[in-house]
């Protein structure tokens, strides 16, 4: 297995319960996972935990058959090859769309930097846009930049956050179509959480069904919704 989770356990600070209780699951590489439940149910939470963003109290995570944590280990986010994007997709206004995308390549040279963008806005077919700022696109094309952003350094896995949560209803079926064209051109390996079982059904290869913090259900999508 690509990612193995064990028997994960989280609690914030201020709460007296926990917020994950022994989650597990595993994926293949280049498989897109869906967490999905209500909200405050742990889904986010689970993103975070696997970002380094949050430290488990408890359990195991293991990505590339690499010790991520355990009871001896955390690695930094930084080191992880994990991108995250989040619901607000988190683009710096300031910035143009290239120097968005251009902003995590740091150990690439100016040319690499370059190609590396022009290559990014290919895949979320967004060419020629490089010169404007995320105010002056739509929330599809942000979300589009986002996703470029977080693939430009080349990254092992994609986490996101609710991806369809700031988009109208009549433009979902289609931005989800584009997510999953994207995912599968990069055979990147993802996990996506949110509350819509449409979400599930139109992108993910196996699904994980959390409820108050545990897993109730996994598996193939198929089978599970």
């Amino acid at each position: 297995m690509f990612i193995e989770i064990e028997n994960l356990n989280f609690k914030y600070k201020n709460s007296k319960i926990d917020t994950l209780k022994n989650i597990s699951f595993s994926m293949e590489k280049g498989e897109i996972l869906s967490i999905l439940g209500e909200s405050g149910g742990g889904k986010s939470t689970v993103l975070r935990l696997i970002a380094g963003l949050e430290t488990p109290s408890a359990g195991r995570l293991v990505i590339d058959n690499k010790t991520i944590f355990d009871s001896n280990t955390f690695i930094l986010p930084e080191k992880r090859g994990v991108g995250m994007i989040f619901q607000d997709y988190a683009l710096f206004p300031h910035m143009t769309v290239a120097e968005n995308i251009n902003f995590g390549l740091n150990n690439f040279s100016k040319k690499e930097k370059e190609e590396r963008v022009v290559e990014m806005l290919e895949l979320v077919n967004l060419q020629g846009l490089g010169k404007r700022y995320p105010h002056e696109l739509s929330g599809g094309q942000q979300q589009r930049i986002a996703i470029a952003r977080a693939l430009a350094p080349k990254l092992t896995v994609l986490l996101l956050d609710e991806p369809f949560s700031n988009l109208d209803a009549h433009l979902k079926a289609k931005i989800r179509e584009e997510l999953k064209v994207i995912l599968n051109k990069t055979s990147i390996t993802a996990i996506f959480v949110t509350h819509d079982r449409e979400d599930v059904k139109s992108i993910a290869d196996k699904v994980v069904v959390l409820k108050e913090g545990v897993v109730v259900k996994s598996g193939k999508v198929e089978n599970v919704i």
